[in-house]
């Protein structure tokens, strides 16, 4: 296995992002949330506005009542939240970490150890940043994927398929795409000994997928999930189409795949089913 790791990553949600999506999918403001928690609105807003103070008490009344994995918010909350090792995978892994706004954006290349050919998930903000973090092993790809449709994640898709000689760009159907093709809910492909399925995850998008890269022939590594916006290291990403359906999608891949499964999500550093099990305030 290799698996190319820049210096740690922050999380993407801190405390504060994650209580304000909670309380989105709750349906309540600051007000209506502390007078079921008997938390001060003042404290919430602060929390929110990441100048939390919150003890541990408030923390497992807001839990509660935000339907909140506690042990999880209460280790946010402590700035402790758990990093799981990274174990090995059968594939080498280049993570490509691009500016977004105050954080990053990644795709990931995925390819046979030694081998100048790969795949690529998301595509970044364009060709220019992409090229910008590429390895300069990989010299050409066998397909690129993408998990939804958003500028950080889809730019330049035409761009990056000429330039590396992809065959075949997929997207999730129901995506209108240049130079893409609709893959939907439990197709697979193949390139070499690599395996690719494809999860259907609507929530954050209305057309959003998640990818299981797998190497079937291998006798010891874990899977690698591309998870998009779906999961992130100690929370989600927005359910800006539905939180239900959010919710829905993030219980059924995580429950699909084995706990030694590695994630990689489209904002923040890696993790793992397991950790995310276990922790992740909106798991449980």
């Amino acid at each position: 296995m290799a698996l190319t790791t820049p210096p740690t990553l922050p999380l993407e949600d801190e405390l504060g992002d994650v209580l304000a999506k909670a309380m989105s999918r709750a349906g309540l403001n600051d007000e209506s949330l502390a007078m079921r928690t008997g938390v001060r609105a003042g404290r919430i807003l602060d929390a929110i506005d990441y100048r939390s103070e919150l003890t541990a008490d408030e923390l497992r009344r807001l839990a509660a009542v935000l339907g909140l994995n506690e042990v999880g918010l209460c280790a946010l909350g402590a700035g402790q939240y758990p990093r799981p090792e990274i174990g090995a995978l059968p594939f080498c892994v280049w993570p490509l970490r691009m500016p977004h706004g105050i954080g990053v954006a990644n795709a990931y290349l995925v390819g046979e150890c030694g081998g100048s050919r790969a795949v690529l998930f998301d595509t970044g903000a364009g060709i220019d940043a992409l090229t910008a973090v590429w390895p300069s092993s990989v010299r050409s790809l066998d397909a690129v994927f993408l998990t939804h449709v958003e500028p950080e994640h889809a730019g330049g898709l035409c761009d990056v398929v000429a330039k590396f000689g992809a065959p075949v760009a997929l997207v999730p159907e129901g995506v209108k795409a240049p130079c893409g093709s609709g893959i939907g809910d439990g197709e697979k492909r193949r390139f070499g000994a690599i395996e690719v399925t494809a999860f259907a995850t609507p929530g954050h998008a209305a057309a959003h997928n998640c990818y299981l890269v797998t190497m079937p022939a291998a006798r010891a590594g874990a899977a690698l999930l591309i998870s998009g916006d779906l999961v992130f290291a100690g929370s989600v990403g927005g359910a800006y189409f539905s939180h239900e359906q959010l919710r829905s999608s993030l219980r059924r891949v995580l429950a699909a795949v084995p706990p030694g499964t590695v994630i990689a999500p489209g904002h923040g550093p890696l993790t793992t089913v397991e950790n995310e099990l276990r922790y992740n305030p909106f798991v449980g």
